[in-house]
């Protein structure tokens, strides 16, 4: 079975995202684009993951469950995991250590929880934007611990990412490195390049996405995504210039 992926694309959960980004909004725009495997990655927050697990179910889309964390370096990354309950209990581990800044959304944009409904349930008050207070060294191990994969976001944007923050790949247990171009910045050390289209408004969707084989003997989605990143079976939708 081949899958096409896209684990990285923001809800309406987001302040930098769009109002209309429902995780149903997310889920029929995916099944149009022919994506079959969709990750919600909201910045250091996975309230809106109860929801995008139904409407994936509904639109038969293979769900990822994490969030986009920023640490203490100012690195955006990104931590994946297969249910919701596991998701959830990340969110906890971040939450406790987002600053208290409250969030003025005149300024910054809404926060909304949602349910698979698309009915509002709650505004998060807590800014989400913010760098949590842990390093990139602690969010790989405690990602890892749970049974996550660690995704370094976008490490060749000129803001928020490996090569704008260190300028260098630190040595850690990545899952994979996800790029918007090619070829990467720095030596990647043998690491897994995937690439996703990091949406905050629907027309972003589907922009940059990877596919890969989940065979008969992977025990779940989830499992085979980790196996092929680990095994760098992975196909770009990009390419290096000639």
């Amino acid at each position: 079975m081949t899958v096409v992926a896209d684990l990285h694309n923001h809800s309406c959960l987001s302040p930098c995202g769009d109002l209309e980004n429902s995780p149903g909004a997310l889920c029929r725009r995916a099944a149009e684009l022919g994506i079959s495997m969709l990750g919600l990655t909201d910045h250091n927050s996975a309230r809106n993951c109860p929801a995008f697990e139904e409407t994936c179910r509904r639109e038969g889309i293979i769900p990822v469950f994490g969030t986009e964390t920023t640490t203490r370096e100012e690195v955006h990354i990104l931590s994946l995991f297969g249910t919701v309950r596991e998701a959830l209990d990340w969110g906890d581990w971040i939450y406790q250590r987002l600053p208290d800044f409250r969030h003025d959304p005149e300024k910054f944009g809404d926060q909304a929880v949602v349910d698979a409904d698309e009915n509002i349930l709650d505004f998060e008050e807590r800014y989400l934007i913010p760098a949590i207070d842990a390093s990139i060294e602690e969010i790989a191990e405690e990602t890892l611990r749970r049974g996550g994969l660690i995704i370094p976001a976008h490490i060749d944007r000129t803001a928020t990412s490996i090569a704008s923050q260190l300028g260098f790949l630190p040595d850690q247990r990545f899952s994979a490195l996800e790029v918007t171009r090619l070829p990467p910045p720095f030596d990647t050390r043998g690491h897994t390049l995937i690439c996703d289209s990091d949406a905050h408004f629907l027309d972003d969707m589907g922009k940059r996405t990877f596919s890969f084989e989940i065979s008969p003997g992977d025990p779940s989605p989830f499992a085979a995504l980790a196996r092929v990143l680990r095994e760098g079976a992975v196909r770009l939708s990009i390419t290096a210039p000639a």
